[in-house]
């Protein structure tokens, strides 16, 4: 899944002479915890919520200056070393460079234009989706020798079941030679396709145990 096919499109914006108290309430309004800082269509800077937290007085002190904090102009606490994306990179991509930056939200840059805004959360809810967890599901989690075609044998056995498949991921097994593949199916019982996965030959991880099913 790309970018472009999440993102908001519709991004509020701020310039860097736009007051502190200003952004504040915009993010507030709109619900939203971040503000790109616009110079024209030229993408100058950042501010969040967390910024503007980070400028107050502390909860411990007196909050008479406040005031005065909220009237300055969001240039002097956004962050000018801006991380982005591009629309057509994946979401993946997307999630490492948060993880790997420890920033919230990416605008998104195409041919040096804002079009679009994913954060966090966005990153974060399109990946529950892609587990499948959105919907009704149960978790299945099979090991597997780490060679080709096994994922293929597996599925087979949920076929024979007619058990759907909502998503499947793999991980890598602590044991060298080994793999799990995890799956979400659209069935609340899997007794069933547990046992005729074991009749094959297959190791069913016990979800609450972590170790193989009985």
């Amino acid at each position: 899944m790309r970018m472009e096919q999440f993102m908001r499109k519709k991004v509020v914006t701020v310039t860097a002479d736009t007051t502190i108290q200003v952004a504040f309430a915009l993010l507030k309004g709109n619900r939203i915890r971040h503000l790109p800082v616009m110079d024209g269509n030229r993408l100058v800077g950042i501010i969040s919520d967390r910024d503007i937290r980070d400028a107050l007085p502390s909860v411990l002190c007196s909050h008479s200056d406040d005031k005065m904090v909220m009237q300055k102009q969001v240039h002097e606490i956004m962050v000018t070393d801006v991380i982005t994306a591009h629309p057509l990179e994946f979401l993946e991509d997307a999630a490492k460079t948060l993880y790997e930056h420890k920033v919230g939200s990416l605008p998104i840059l195409e041919n040096g234009q804002l079009v679009g805004i994913v954060t966090e959360s966005d990153i974060l809810y399109k990946m529950i989706e892609l587990f499948g967890v959105h919907h009704a599901s149960s978790h299945l989690e099979v090991e597997v020798d780490d060679r080709y075609g096994m994922l293929a044998e597996v599925s087979q056995v949920f076929r024979d079941a007619k058990v759907n498949v909502a998503s499947v991921m793999m991980f890598p097994h602590t044991t060298e030679g080994k793999k799990n593949l995890i799956f979400r199916v659209t069935t609340m019982d899997t007794r069933i396709v547990t046992q005729m996965l074991q009749e094959k030959g297959f190791q069913v991880v016990d979800p609450i145990r972590g170790g193989q099913s009985l």
